[in-house]
């Protein structure tokens, strides 16, 4: 492998998407801190196709992942939300949201900017009417007390607030699948034959079927998988099978597959993934049918930049901002797994499984906010942790970590 043309597809990449991810990062801090957590579920309370409807505009911008995006669902679920706004949110919101809208609009261009959150919009809604249609009557689980975070802040601590969210907990989130997800599109650039994918001939279909595979049990976010589809199209990959990967990966994953059957039920989960799987096709077959060249012309650009080329400056100065951002919240997640447990004689430390984000620690805690005897509680992710002090039971906490859909493996020793 040649690595200086490895860290040139590497830096190119980065340089492209830094700027539009940043913005992206700060409008997503904006919408988290100044939305009240009451905002949504005020207009999907109506077991109605509005709702199904607002709930998938709702979702379409929200930064959410896979799996952060389930207990934000359940939430709504508690606060009143019917059983199709919940659909349309699950399938929506993890799709895409509007630090990815950016991102594909700088490497994949204008049209997959448009068409992605148009097909999540569609995606969604058409699932939440198809839950509507053929579900009815009340779930047979059980409820949690979860939601998305209060904001009940002072504006002049709103702002830190903000640069928090934006640059720290969303980064700490999918920083390492962003990641990931760069070096494997550097890695394709290289490694991967030129027009790898035109051995499939006139199998467009195969090729979405194929992706499906590899796509649906993966858990990868809506940004992370932008630089991988654009260096699989300039491979041969079509812009169809690429529309395939961005919705399909971000919207499901095996892990919230198991979760939302947990908490939502079996017919409901049906529903869910077979409507994210035929849909992601439609699109996908629609888009390859257009024919239009214009959909691939940005990840074309930026895929095959002359190596000689460097980045505009403002673009560097941005890649570094976001590499230093990125190293910094992987630190310190990666250190937080060996936080001592708390020394206080009144703390109690329980393992929790299943927590995979900021969003899944704000889950945990209010799920069990409202036990008897809790005076405090605290989530780590990184190290399954949740420390309880009061005179909480453990069969209590038990019980409430396990209805908002998370694994309770009991006291730590």
């Amino acid at each position: 492998m040649d690595m200086q043309s490895f860290f040139v597809s590497l830096l190119n990449v980065v340089c492209e998407m830094s700027p539009y991810l940043l913005l992206g990062f700060f409008i997503a801090g904006v919408l988290h801190v100044f939305v009240p957590r009451n905002f949504y579920s005020k207009y999907l309370s109506r077991d109605n196709k509005l709702s199904v409807l607002w709930a998938a505009l709702m979702g379409v911008p929200l930064p959410l992942c896979s799996c952060g995006v389930i207990p934000t669902a359940i939430g709504l679920k508690n606060g009143g939300a019917s059983k199709g706004a919940i659909a349309s949110f699950l399938i929506a919101t993890p799709q895409t949201g509007v630090d990815s809208i950016l991102a594909t609009f700088s490497l994949m261009g204008l049209g997959f900017a448009i068409v992605r959150p148009v097909a999540a919009l569609i995606t969604g809604v058409c699932g939440g009417l198809l839950v509507n249609r053929f579900i009815n009557g009340k779930d047979d689980v059980d409820s949690c007390q979860i939601a998305t975070d209060e904001v009940c802040r002072t504006i002049s601590g709103r702002f830190g607030q903000v640069l928090k969210y934006a640059y720290y907990d969303m980064i700490r989130d999918i920083g390492l699948r962003l990641v990931i997800g760069l070096v494997v599109a550097a890695l394709i650039q290289v490694v991967v034959p030129d027009e790898f994918f035109l051995g499939f001939g006139s199998q467009p279909l195969l090729q979405m079927l194929v992706i499906l595979v590899v796509a649906v049990p993966m858990y990868i976010c809506s940004t992370g998988s932008i630089p991988v589809a654009a260096a699989l199209m300039m491979k041969g990959l079509s812009p169809g099978a690429a529309l395939v990967m961005l919705i399909a990966g971000p919207a499901v994953n095996l892990a919230s597959i198991l979760v939302v059957q947990k908490s939502m039920g079996r017919r409901f989960t049906s529903i869910y993934l077979l409507t994210i799987v035929s849909f992601s096709i439609f699109f996908g077959l629609i888009l390859n049918a257009s024919g239009i060249e214009f959909y691939s012309a940005g990840s074309r650009d930026v895929c095959c930049a002359v190596a000689d080329a460097m980045p505009a400056p403002f673009k560097l100065v941005c890649a570094t901002v976001l590499t230093l951002l990125i190293i910094y919240a992987l630190m310190m997640k990666f250190f937080s797994r060996f936080t001592k447990a708390s020394q206080d004689p009144d703390a109690v430390v329980y393992r929790v499984e299943d927590m995979h984000c900021s969003h899944c620690e704000a889950a945990v805690v209010r799920a069990v906010e409202n036990v008897a005897g809790l005076k405090s509680a605290k989530a780590n992710a990184s190290a399954n942790t949740l420390t309880i002090k009061g005179s909480a039971t453990e069969d209590d906490i038990r019980a409430a970590v396990e209805g908002a859909g998370y694994t309770f493996k009991g006291r730590m020793s």
